[in-house]
């Protein structure tokens, strides 16, 4: 599966993003999915994660309540909803996939994913 992230921008703390993530090539309901970011000089880390049907999501303590992950398998997507935006979440973000199927709660690792997107570059300014 080929992913495209797309819906970065620079944007004013406390606004708010969309990203988004399309999928091509293979049926993505297939797949769980995640999105993970990495700041300048700062290693990957774990955003939040959706299981192949999206009854269950995962999320970061850093961004909980703020960021909602959902999908629509229909589009072939999953989106990464990013409320009350701080400049601390600055950072390309990228969105993976597996063809596993793990409890979600399993999904934070960067290793559990086969497949990766390019990264979209998110600048919360203050």
């Amino acid at each position: 599966v080929q992913l495209q992230a797309s819906g970065g921008g620079l944007v004013q703390a406390g606004g708010s993003l969309r990203l988004s993530c399309a999928a091509s090539g293979r049926t993505f309901s297939n797949y769980a999915a995640g999105w993970f970011r990495q700041a300048p000089g700062k290693e990957r880390e774990f955003v939040g994660a959706i299981n192949r049907i999206a009854y269950s999501t995962d999320y970061a303590d850093s961004v909980k309540g703020r960021f909602t992950i959902s999908r629509d398998n229909a589009k072939n997507t999953v989106y990464l909803q990013m409320n009350s935006l701080k400049p601390e979440d600055t950072a390309v973000y990228y969105c993976a996939a597996t063809r596993s199927n793990p409890i979600v709660g399993n999904l934070r690792r960067s290793g559990a994913y086969e497949y990766w997107g390019q990264g979209t570059l998110v600048t919360v300014s203050s």
